[in-house]
């Protein structure tokens, strides 16, 4: 993973943490015990780590939080010499404890453009079931953007399990950055900074992303930016159609649902979120309850094409509330009690209809939420323009339609990325820590990994799946 890694002074850092891996026997033994049976052995390659203010095998274990005693004769080291192979041991500790040096990279200023632009960027994404990693340049070109989906290690549970998506990520992260990097043709050495999802997401996941790019940061000598994982659903349209600051967005997915008007890189005024489920969320589960399989979202959308939307009378939840706030949780119990009127043996035709009923009653949602919204975003920001969908669920035609004949009857342009670029991808984590980095930002390596982690920090609290927002 590291083979185009060249900077003698980083050698002994590599040697160190060895090939990156979060290590799955976390569970069987404490961490404190698996990383430090070998750190008496890393005194040779105490100039490695000066960078670090880590000149000792002793102030090793000082700023990891262990004392001597814990950090002898454990017997973690490996043949290979490495400990225990994992590199994310190191820095799980780390950012727990929180006394890594505080020497915060900074953005290096270049004389010239290299070959046309300024930043590459390294983005990994694993905060849910898709582990992917992608490099992006300046000139939003994506170079590379390869994503794995765990579609076979979930569909047997008909969902994402944390604990199996977190191993599965863990199994395949190596090789899909080692395969980003190859696609791009681009070494490590010539990257300007690695950005990785530090939140929100499941949080083992998120570790395995976000230490794999702190492993590489330390070993290539590259700044980390840690990146919102909504923030880079928000930010995807500025990498694939240029759209100015501010423009309203609707970033709606299986794990969130909200309305935001984009003021500019980190700067976010929340509008409404969901108040219970998510709306792919809700997808996911409906599709569940008609038998449709795993993923739900696309498969429910697939079975809609030859349902009718009016069979079936379902609610449009906050219909006549104010706000912009959504509800999808009474709508999939709506679902579930039309499933059990029908005797629970549905026929296809059935289930078509079922689906695309729901689909209309989402999609009349979505819409009726987005109308309000863009009167108030007007209200505050006159000159918006632009009507921004991301996530998941905004790949869902129809429900992109609709959308469409709303920006159309408000005067506005509705951008949203293709559907490769609507899911969780690497490209639009690289291009988020890219727009950071442009502007000087980036992160210590203490930085911790946060499952909840609101775009819009001022904005009230909300519940179940909206806490998140």
């Amino acid at each position: 993973m590291y083979g185009d890694i060249n900077a003698s002074v980083h050698q002994g850092a590599v040697q160190f943490l060895g090939e990156q891996a979060l290590a799955a026997d976390l569970r069987q033994r404490s961490v404190k015990h698996q990383i430090t049976g070998g750190f008496h052995r890393i005194d040779d390659e105490a100039a490695a780590f000066g960078q670090f203010g880590v000149r000792s095998a002793q102030q090793c274990r000082r700023h990891l939080g262990l004392d001597h005693g814990e950090g002898a004769g454990t017997g973690a080291y490996n043949k290979a010499g490495l400990i225990g192979g994992h590199a994310t041991l190191v820095f799980c500790i780390t950012i727990k404890v929180g006394t890594w040096p505080q020497r915060h990279p900074r953005v290096k200023s270049r004389p010239a453009k290299r070959k046309g632009f300024d930043v590459i960027v390294l983005g990994i994404e694993t905060s849910c079931d898709e582990t992917a990693a992608a490099v992006v340049d300046d000139t939003r070109r994506i170079r590379s953007n390869v994503v794995l989906s765990q579609f076979d290690e979930h569909r047997p549970f008909g969902g994402v399990v944390p604990e199996v998506a977190a191993r599965a990520h863990l199994e395949h992260v190596d090789g899909i950055i080692a395969q980003a990097m190859k696609e791009a043709g681009v070494s490590f050495a010539e990257l300007d900074c690695v950005a990785a999802t530090t939140g929100p997401g499941l949080i083992g996941g998120v570790l395995v992303g976000a230490m794999s790019a702190k492993a590489i940061c330390v070993a290539a000598g590259k700044p980390f930016v840690a990146v919102n994982h909504l923030e880079g659903h928000a930010l995807t349209v500025r990498l694939t159609d240029d759209v100015a600051f501010p423009y309203l967005l609707l970033l709606v997915s299986g794990g969130h649902c909200q309305l935001l008007i984009c003021q500019g890189v980190g700067r976010y005024t929340r509008l409404g979120t969901t108040i219970d489920d998510a709306a792919g969320e809700a997808f996911d589960k409906t599709a569940k309850m008609l038998g449709l399989g795993y993923p739900g979202g696309p498969l429910l959308e697939k079975a809609a094409e030859g349902g009718d939307p009016l069979r079936f009378d379902f609610p449009r939840p906050m219909a006549h509330r104010p706000g912009c706030d959504f509800s999808f949780s009474g709508l999939k119990t709506s679902v579930r009690r039309a499933v059990e009127t029908l005797g629970g043996s549905l026929d296809a035709q059935t289930v078509s209809d079922l689906a695309a009923s729901f689909q209309c009653a989402v999609a009349e949602t979505l819409v009726a939420r987005t109308r309000k919204a863009i009167d108030m975003a007007r209200a505050s920001h006159p000159e918006i323009t632009h009507l921004v969908v991301a996530g998941g669920v905004a790949a869902n035609r129809a429900i992109g339609g609709a959308l469409s004949d709303l920006a159309a009857s408000k005067g506005m342009t509705l951008v949203k990325p293709s559907p490769a670029l609507c899911t969780d991808n690497g490209a639009m984590i690289a291009w988020a820590g890219l727009e950071h980095f442009r502007l000087g930002h980036t992160d210590p390596l203490n930085f911790k990994a946060r499952p909840r982690w609101p775009l819009d920090p001022d904005a009230p609290t909300a519940a179940f799946a909206g806490v998140k927002a």
